[in-house]
């Protein structure tokens, strides 16, 4: 598997290369033009140009140059839930940072890829697709070229990728289900804090009660927007902040983060138009308070 290449399997006849890549694989005029310059294009395994005519089942290979890292290398295992030429997944663990920053410079989970990519000789950088706060846990996507690292962020931004969380909120929430449907906007922008603002950006979180307990309730919640924190700024702003929630509620003796936990995500590979599932299991110290196992 090469890890440094794109293949499309053409679907139609009496395409261009040119053709195929503008409106199939959404490459832009400029990148299509370096590539081909650089004699980064194959068809059927032979060196092509953007002109070249296609028919229904060629394939069209894109050569990525190799990437350099920035990040060191942390040999940490890492937890896979998926993994294929364009794309790796990995169930995050609480309690550790997305990628270095200034007080956090190593084992982060950018650290632990890059040493996952050298062992199994993927040259590539590490491109995180979406982010997760430190004591968040789950789904963590990864491209592992250029190009799908831009088709997912498209979905991404275009709200067209299912991102489901379980959460436990302090209180016992009233009703069954429902829709929060409010902006936030960060006030400060030294701050780190978001609140539900009318300026603010839109915001729509979809709840549903998974199981009460007492005075707690464990929700399942689909993102129809994807701002940061936004789960943890709408549960606050309903009086039902995310248990352990330092930022936005309080401490709280049955856990030492915020209770929450991206649990499913599903989108659309980025060669193959293939709708991907990903579902990652519930980490113990949210179990444990679900079983009141304190």
């Amino acid at each position: 598997m090469n890890n440094n290449t794109l293949n499309y399997t053409i679907q139609e006849n009496n395409k261009t290369v040119k053709s195929v890549m503008m409106e199939n694989l959404n490459f832009s005029r400029r990148l299509s033009k370096k590539l081909d310059m650089n004699n980064k294009l194959f068809l059927n395994g032979a060196v092509t140009s953007l002109n070249k005519s296609t028919f229904k089942g060629d394939i069209l290979s894109v050569e990525f140059d190799e990437d350099e890292n920035r990040y060191e290398a942390s040999n940490i295992p890492i937890d896979i839930l998926y993994e294929d030429n364009d794309l790796l997944v990995v169930n995050k663990s609480p309690y550790i940072v997305v990628h270095p920053t200034m007080s956090h410079q190593n084992n982060t989970v950018a650290n632990r890829v890059v040493y996952y990519f050298k062992q199994n000789g993927i040259k590539r950088k590490v491109r995180f697709v979406n982010r997760l706060d430190m004591n968040t846990s789950g789904i963590l996507i990864i491209a592992k070229n250029p190009y799908a690292h831009n088709n997912l962020s498209k979905q991404m931004k275009s709200d067209i990728v299912d991102k489901y969380y379980y959460a436990i909120v302090e209180g016992d929430l009233k009703t069954e289900s429902g829709v929060i449907n409010e902006p936030i906007l960060r006030l400060n922008p030294q701050d780190i804090v978001r609140v539900v603002h009318p300026s603010g950006k839109e915001c729509i979180t979809h709840y549903t009660v998974e199981k009460r307990l007492g005075n707690m309730t464990l929700l399942k919640l689909r993102l129809e927007t994807g701002r940061s924190h936004q789960i943890r700024v709408h549960m606050k702003h309903i009086g039902h902040p995310v248990l352990g929630d330092t930022l936005y509620g309080s401490e709280n003796y049955l856990i030492k983060r915020q209770a929450l936990h991206c649990c499913e995500m599903k989108f659309m590979q980025p060669v193959t138009g293939k709708r991907i599932e990903i579902t990652c299991p519930m980490p113990k110290d949210m179990r444990r308070v679900i079983e009141g196992r304190f």
